[in-house]
């Protein structure tokens, strides 16, 4: 029924309409001519469609013009030379940046859906999904109809689509947006990449909310980010795009972060000069279900406790806690959510063994397991069993940290194969091998994943915490382009039933 209203209510549009008030010249044609859709793959152009030549790190997209028109397309967008056939009957518009263009398109094509919604924006290097899913519980507890983009999904009432980046490109996440109205959603909560941001994704609208949680080096690459200063100023620009940011002022670079802001500013941390600020912060451990309780002051005064362990997992409750704070949600609703919370793959526990604690969590950066490990430590005085790989194709120094964190940190490390891509799984097991032997850590090196867990839980100890870290919700190990399924409950789940069928 969707897709039905969904043609009857978008149909043809001017594209003088949809142009709007971006910058832009007609450089051939008429600007008053009807569209039927707004496309950036010409695989996809069709009869009166607007093409919007997109230059990708692979494939530029003007080289495609031709094959648009070819297709049907009767106006382009572009920010170069096209190559077009001899007296066609085409509108091209030259703009400065094409992606850029294309949010605002897209916008305008989906009846600014952004517009009929509360937008809640969440950036960081860390802490990301978490906050989104606890906004969304929090907030649904209050009655409100919740919509959800992310790394693992997007939730669209009762619909849940697969994740392909955290956050979709722009025509992608003004779709869903649109969905969402129609859906009976009033609020939308997101991630927001750095790279996202970067690229313009999230052009088009102004985020109601904007939420920093904190920032570390990663994301640095040759297919992320130049260097630190360019990741932190792309992750800066949600404060220019937002009417409130809420920020963590523990963060070493919070100020840097906003600088520049065009929105009103409220803080959030456990530092004294926090505006919502989170302290006397203890351990809990109901029956291996690990924890955090504390209490609240400044713009929010409770007493809570969040089922979820260590301090970082006060900082995502700190942050819901801030923004739900702006939708008079109640007290005891806050306390029933936070008590309720759950990640698929963020520090997610899986029943294993009555003497040792298994869990799977996301953690595929230094900064993440060093979290991650140093709040298990802290939870008893069984071993700390780290099971991880690494992904190929990126950046070779988060091999050589991961190594070094998990050597220095954990009882007992086994390395793994993660998503290999186009490298060779050994190689990038011999580089986490460098940085553990910078440490005196013990480990032991098995390059199949499965054989690595199952070695892991036959090895377990009373009172262990046996961490498998690094896909977390991930159901695929990606192999030279393929994506194969694989997913780490999946494989604990077979190890299970075959130590039963032996026995």
């Amino acid at each position: 029924m969707f897709y039905k209203n969904r043609k009857e209510r978008l149909g043809l549009k001017p594209l003088k309409e949809l142009l709007g008030n971006l910058a832009y010249t007609c450089e051939r044609g008429c600007e008053d001519r009807p569209v039927t859709a707004v496309v950036y793959d010409s695989r996809k152009a069709k009869e009166g469609c607007l093409f919007v030549c997109i230059r990708g790190a692979n494939f530029d997209g003007h080289s495609a013009a031709g094959q648009a028109v070819e297709r049907g397309a009767k106006a382009l967008v572009v920010s170069g030379p096209v190559q077009l056939p001899p007296d066609c009957d085409v509108t091209v518009i030259r703009v400065e940046d094409t992606r850029y263009a294309l949010a605002f398109l897209a916008a305008a094509w989906f009846d600014h859906p952004a517009e009929k919604l509360t937008s809640i924006g969440v950036t960081g290097t860390k802490g990301k999904t978490t906050t989104t899913y606890l906004v969304k519980s929090i907030l649904e507890n209050a009655g409100r109809r919740v919509g959800l983009i992310g790394t693992i999904e997007t939730i669209i009432g009762d619909d849940h689509i697969h994740a392909v980046n955290t956050t979709p490109e722009s025509y992608v996440l003004q779709e869903y947006l649109y969905r969402m109205v129609e859906a009976g959603c009033d609020t939308v909560v997101m991630e927001v990449s750095s790279q996202a941001l970067m690229l313009h994704r999230t052009q088009g609208f102004v985020f109601d909310f904007g939420i920093f949680t904190n920032l570390e080096p990663d994301h640095i690459g040759p297919n992320e980010h130049a260097d630190f200063g360019e990741y932190l100023r792309c992750k800066g620009m949600l404060f220019g795009q937002c009417r409130v940011g809420i920020v963590n002022c523990d963060d070493a670079h919070w100020e840097e972060v906003v600088k520049g802001h065009t929105c009103s500013l409220e803080t959030y941390g456990l530092s004294e000069g926090a505006m919502l600020r989170a302290q006397d912060l203890s351990f809990t451990n109901d029956q291996g279900r690990l924890g955090m309780a504390f209490r609240t002051t400044g713009l929010l005064e409770m007493d809570a406790q969040i089922s979820m362990p260590g301090r970082f997992s006060v900082y995502n409750a700190l942050t819901a806690m801030a923004i739900c704070r702006h939708f008079s949600v109640s007290k005891e609703d806050i306390k029933r959510a936070l008590l309720s919370a759950g990640v698929r793959g963020r520090i997610e526990p899986v029943k294993v063994s009555d003497d040792f604690t298994l869990l799977i969590d996301y953690a595929h950066n230094a900064m993440a397991l060093e979290s991650l490990l140093s709040t298990l430590k802290e939870y008893g005085h069984g071993r700390i069993v780290c099971v991880f790989g690494c992904g190929g194709n990126r950046s070779r120094e988060r091999r050589f940290d991961m190594g070094e964190v998990s050597g220095r940190l954990a009882d007992f490390t086994v390395i793994t194969s993660d998503n290999p891509r186009f490298e060779e799984p050994e190689a990038i097991i011999g580089d986490i091998v460098t940085g553990i032997r910078k440490t005196d850590g013990a480990y032991v090196t098995i390059c199949d994943r499965k054989e690595a867990i199952a070695y892991a839980i036959d090895h377990g100890q009373p009172g262990d915490i046996i961490v498998v870290a690094g896909k977390g919700h991930e159901d695929y190990q990606e192999i030279r382009g393929v994506k194969y399924p694989m997913d780490d409950r999946m494989l604990v789940a077979d190890i299970l039933r075959e130590r039963d069928c032996k026995n």
